[in-house]
């Protein structure tokens, strides 16, 4: 393909891709106004949340395999066709049980355009190339974290909340369009295709279990029969669904693929990068609309440093790699602006410069730019091309996951110490409440309960300390990701620097079916010379001897 063909056919599989994480991010500040009018609680406001996240994660490496065994350009339209449907569904939906099972199915068509738009990119982008198209990739990414909440805000509060899931649907036909006309891939499996079903519902059982656990395990407590039970299941399913991997024929994901270094050092990386991208956008947004009273939207437009330093490292070190095809010194440059990055962030405090809180959230865009898509590439790079598929999709699989479960110990540390501020300054809170009355009295029942809750709508006197006790609990949150930062950078630095292979996944593909094909054709050529001269021998009529050749193995001596 031209470079002007691989532009067209990217910007479907790019435009998929900011489906994805619109549908993600959109209803982030719209889901208040959503569930309560649906009739929902607080409990159907976790699972649509949770339900999404669940499904993207559970579905990623089950497309990942599928794009193996099958065309990949007609999975991309079956996951395109089931994310629009579930859209129009969610935004038709009447009752909360209704959005959750359309945002269930949301989440299955997502994970697939997460996993399928980056395996088809390296059928037709060499890894030596992908660098020159990776500030167009983190661009999407930067616009779908920082502008969906934003667009989902505007959305609801002129048009109608519906939007949020309606605004997917125009999208996604017009990417089924540009990929049905743009998208050449010459992409042929031979054999029997077997789908290993047995695996895929014990990774549903093993994730969807471990998943709902980690996200809810600040209500179930860390020491409860639901912790029991739900992570005992998990445990054995995970224990199982490893014995199947190894033994059936077609593994949905290889246990083989963790002998190979440049793979299982990515996972370990990869873990600290999904929590800087689900971490940063919950709790950062927390810290400015709880600890410094800002609303969503003003909230949204100060992350725009993080989105900034994303798209910007993205793009220049994208070119530098594609350019000279160095790409190890940058993505360690990148795991260290992580840690620093991360480590800034759990310094925080209500009264830090909010310049100086850009400069921190710049240089933990800037890490998570040099870092995210190098660690695809690399892994893609170093892949075996017939699992392109699995290997891509399980860089991304358990990004998710670990981020996941990042956030969701982030969250329970964040809990724990605002209890504990809350109890170590009780005189000076009480003093604050018994001056306000009955509104003093309800703030208090919140803070008693855990939550946090918005300071700008309230009076100054108890509000001055509720933020200085946000500020503090959330930047004690933080401090979660520092280790997980520091071990992708040790998983960086022993990253074996291989060189970027110059060709695409369909060519190597071919390459090898060629040489595959040339050796066949050797071996018959020399089977047909030995058996021509067998027929000329017997043709003399002449009897074949046999000498040893001192191995006491007979030699035939024609």
């Amino acid at each position: 393909m031209s470079r002007r063909q691989v532009l067209e056919a990217l910007s479907g599989l790019l435009l998929a891709m900011f489906c994805s994480m619109m549908s993600m991010t959109v209803v982030g500040t719209s889901l208040p106004i959503i569930v309560p009018e649906l009739g929902g609680s607080q409990t159907s406001y976790t699972w649509v949340v949770t339900m999404t996240l669940l499904t993207t994660a559970i579905s990623t490496p089950i497309w990942g395999k599928l794009s193996d065994l099958l065309n990949r350009k007609v999975l991309m339209l079956i996951a395109l066709t089931v994310f629009v449907l579930a859209s129009a569904g969610a935004g038709l939906s009447q009752n909360v049980e209704t959005l959750i099972f359309f945002r269930a199915l949301q989440g299955i068509g997502g994970g697939g355009l997460q996993a399928l738009a980056q395996i088809l990119m390296a059928d037709i982008i060499s890894p030596r190339e992908r660098g020159r198209y990776m500030g167009l990739m983190a661009g999407i990414m930067a616009i779908g974290t920082v502008g969906g909440p934003l667009l989902g805000g505007l959305l609801t509060d002129t048009i109608g909340w519906r939007w949020n899931f309606y605004v997917g649907v125009p999208l996604g036909i017009i990417a089924f369009i540009v990929i049905v006309r743009t998208l050449r891939i010459s992409q042929h499996r031979e054999g029997k295709v077997r789908i290993d079903y047995l695996g895929i519902g014990l990774l549903s059982v093993a994730a969807g279990f471990l998943l709902v656990w980690i996200s809810n395990v600040s209500d179930y407590g860390w020491a409860s029969w639901e912790t029991l039970y739900m992570v005992g299941i998990g445990l054995v399913a995970t224990i199982a669904f490893i014995f199947v991997e190894r033994r059936t024929a077609e593994p949905l994901i290889p246990m083989g693929m963790f002998r190979n270094r440049t793979f299982t050092l990515a996972v370990l990386a990869s873990v600290s990068i999904g929590v800087s991208m689900f971490g940063t956008a919950i709790y950062l947004s927390q810290y400015l609309q709880i600890a410094r009273g800002f609303g969503p939207t003003e909230a949204g437009l100060l992350t725009i440093p993080m989105a900034a330093g994303m798209l910007g490292a993205s793009t220049i070190v994208g070119q530098i790699v594609s350019r000279t095809g160095v790409w190890k010194p940058y993505l360690v440059l990148g795991g260290v602006l992580l840690v620093g990055g991360t480590g800034l962030l759990s310094t925080l405090h209500v009264d830090t410069p909010l310049w100086l809180v850009g400069v921190f959230m710049f240089l933990l865009g800037a890490g998570t730019g040099m870092t995210m898509q190098n660690l695809v590439l690399v892994v893609q790079n170093s892949a075996d091309p017939a699992q392109m598929g699995v290997a891509s999709s399980g860089v991304n699989f358990f990004r998710s996951v670990g981020g996941t479960a990042g956030v969701a110990i982030m969250g329970s540390v964040l809990a724990a110490s605002m209890t504990q501020q809350v109890t170590d300054r009780m005189a000076e809170i009480g003093a604050a409440v018994a001056s306000l009355g009955t509104e003093g009295r309800a703030v208090a029942e919140q803070l008693a309960a855990g939550t946090l809750p918005t300071t700008r709508d309230m009076p100054g006197a108890i509000a001055v300390i509720i933020e200085d006790v946000a500020a503090n609990a959330i930047a004690h949150a933080f401090l979660v990701g520092v280790p997980l930062a520091v071990l992708s950078l040790v998983a960086i630095c022993f990253l074996p620097n291989a060189r970027l292979v110059t060709q695409t996944t369909i060519q190597r593909l071919e390459e090898r079916r060629a040489a595959t094909g040339s050796a066949d054709e050797r071996a018959e050529s020399r089977v047909g010379a030995e058996r021509a001269a067998q027929t000329a021998v017997a043709s003399t009529g002449a009897i074949p001897t046999f000498e040893s050749d001192g191995s006491g193995t007979p030699r035939r001596d024609d």
